[in-house]
């Protein structure tokens, strides 16, 4: 129920955000009319397409947006013959017969005579359909929170709900505004008698929305322009009634992580793991687990039979797994919190797998490149796993364990029954000690003492949390923030970008990309990114063309070649090469005595065409 309240008040806010404004002229070109034979079934029509097109392109992929498009295609024909009608009635009806009589029915059916006729229903609701075709709203935490839930736990009624819900606060956020205005366009008309020019100038207002979602200015510069920002709003509101358990946040999806599946940090989380701006943020870490005598019994271990294919085992069961100690560990190969995590639960595979302990690594993808099999299975053999990995691209053991981030670690003892879990990274040393202790009550009792001393490399070597200033940041245009490039991400069309001198935590694009919902495609040579940024380490999921042929990238660190402050996978000149999707460390700063951290400006440019860009992450 919190969930739902969360839904329908982050709708009621959409009222307050710049995305709201080219819907707004459709909506007060009908406020003179009678609100529930015209205002009530144009809202509705506008809810319940938005809810059903939302929910497709959560859950079914790019087929869905890719059909919408032609939807919004003839929602914006649609509608510009309506405001046309109202601008210029009398020369819509004589010249553009027999289209633009369409729009000329439709606007009289429902703008009605000056008479007072009724205004027909089914009218209204075609325009109110054709509104939610076009409306794309700021994607603030709480819209953030439900879409990533709907991509992790699939399609379901619920999804569908909470899509609906929001969509009903945003219409009844609407709904006030219109009521009100049609009375002060009531009142404008008695006092001045302008009935024909108020309605040539909602008509005009029409046309100019029209006009501003054709051009993309609806998801891009009003984006980030806000009259009033609406983020901060929604946190409070995610962080006052939907708070954390357990002293950490859970994220439902990103309903909680892509898709927001979600990645678990050590540091700090919000409500539902996702930052105001699209990123994870850090997420404290448990305290060392308890005695034996306060490890509660939190549920049965589920069927491990949804995974697409395993890796360095046969297919494993639940049954078969009685009367062994098993940690799950859920991960994906591109999440650097994951990858810092993984050298310690090779090394408990390792040390405890002759007394009774199996390692499972589940495998849940976050990006679609991370869906292919022989990306995984080079991934495996690259970070050295040696335990059984399953490969859960459907999600299906994900919403068995019903979990909710990156990485999480579940412990279950020898009867099947989960015992304590973990999420993200950090207090290794009270994880291996509910290990040794679950082996112990299953009866070993020559169970090694002592802990595990890993010393991470690369990539995995573990991050230094005093000094990350910067949030995971995504490029694609589905869950970015900060992107200052002029105009914003134009969705799924190539276009030629700039960036200026970005402050903390801003970015932007230079050279011509194709920016999608996940990812940005440089479409020439020569394109680049710059990220003001303040951490020790900064990495990039980066991965080649389509045609899989090594992109070759420079990058410079304040103008500058890196030399000491390069990252393993490029040169002190800062030379380096795309040959595989996957997470690249391209900055790792060696602290010095003294030394401290500064905010830096990172610039990586692409000498061949080609690369595709997912996701920044620091550490």
């Amino acid at each position: 129920m919190i969930l739902f309240l969360l839904a329908y008040l982050g709708g009621v806010l959409t009222i307050l955000s710049p995305c709201i404004l080219p819907v707004l002229p459709f909506v007060f070109a009908r406020s003179d009319r009678p609100f529930v034979r015209s205002g009530l079934p144009m809202l509705a029509g506008m809810a319940l397409t938005f809810a059903l097109i939302a929910s497709l392109a959560a859950v079914a992929g790019g087929w869905a947006v890719a059909a919408n498009q032609y939807g919004r295609i003839a929602a914006i024909v649609l509608l510009a013959l309506f405001g046309v009608t109202l601008l210029f009635p009398a020369l819509a009806d004589r010249l553009m017969q027999p289209l633009v009589a369409l729009g000329d029915r439709l606007s009289q059916s429902v703008s009605a005579s000056a008479d007072g006729a009724r205004s027909p229903i089914l009218p209204s609701a075609l325009l109110g359909v054709a509104t939610g075709l076009l409306w794309a709203p700021c994607a603030g935490p709480v819209l953030g929170l439900i879409l990533t839930g709907a991509a992790l736990q699939g399609a379901s009624v619920q999804t569908s709900l909470l899509l609906l819900t929001y969509a009903a606060g945003a219409a009844t956020s609407l709904a006030l505004a219109l009521l009100i205005g049609g009375r002060v366009f009531a009142a404008m008309k008695r006092s001045l008698g302008a009935g024909e020019w108020i309605r040539r100038g909602l008509g005009a207002a029409v046309l100019v929305a029209v006009a501003a979602i054709a051009l993309g200015l609806d998801t891009g510069f009003l984006t980030r322009v806000s009259l009033a920002s609406t983020a901060s709003l929604e946190q409070n509101l995610l962080d006052k009634l939907h708070p954390s358990t357990d002293g950490n946040a859970m994220k439902s999806g990103t309903l909680l992580g892509r898709d927001e599946k979600m990645k678990a940090e050590s540091g700090q989380m919000t409500a539902d793991g996702v930052t105001p701006d699209g990123g994870a943020m850090m997420m404290k870490a448990k305290p060392a687990a308890a005695e034996a005598k306060a490890l509660p019994v939190e549920g049965k271990l589920p069927p491990l039979d949804g995974a697409v294919q395993w890796l360095n085992s046969p297919p494993l069961s639940a049954e078969a797994l009685k009367g062994k100690v098993v940690l799950v560990d859920f991960w994906t190969y591109s999440c650097i919190n994951c990858l810092r995590a993984l050298p310690y639960v090779e090394a408990w595979a390792q040390k405890y797998k002759e007394q009774g302990l199996v390692v499972i690594g589940v495998h849940a993808p976050e990006f679609a490149f991370e869906r292919d099999i022989a990306n995984v299975r080079k991934a495996v053999g690259d970070l050295g796993i040696t335990y059984p990995v399953a490969i859960d691209n459907d999600y299906a053991i994900w919403r068995a364990f019903d979990n909710q981030y990156w990485p999480a670690h579940y412990f279950i003892d020898a009867e099947g029954r989960i015992r304590h879990h973990h999420f993200g990274e950090g207090d290794y040393d009270g994880s291996e000690r509910v290990i040794q202790q679950l082996l112990a009550e299953a009866g070993n009792k020559q169970a090694a003492a002592g802990l595990v001393d890993v010393k991470g490399t690369g990539v995995q070597a573990a991050p230094d949390m005093n000094d990350i200033g910067s949030p995971e940041t995504y490029i694609g245009y589905e869950r970015a923030a900060n992107f200052i490039s002029p105009g914003g991400a134009l969705p799924d069309r190539g276009h030629d970008y700039t960036v200026d001198e970005p402050r903390l935590n801003e970015w932007g694009l230079s050279g011509n990309w194709t920016v999608s919902g996940e990812q940005a495609v440089l479409n020439k040579a020569e394109g680049g990114i710059v990220y003001r940024f303040h951490a020790r380490d900064l990495h990039l999921v980066l991965g080649p063309g389509s045609d899989g042929k090594p992109v070759r990238f420079r990058v410079t660190i304040d103008g500058t070649a890196p030399g000491d402050n390069h990252g393993t996978d490029i040169d002190a000149e800062g030379n380096g090469t795309v040959t595989g999707q996957k997470l690249y460390q391209l900055v790792r700063q060696p602290l010095h005595e003294g030394g401290e951290i500064a905010d830096h400006t990172f610039e990586i440019r692409f000498l061949d065409p080609g690369v595709r860009a997912y996701a920044f992450t620091f550490g």
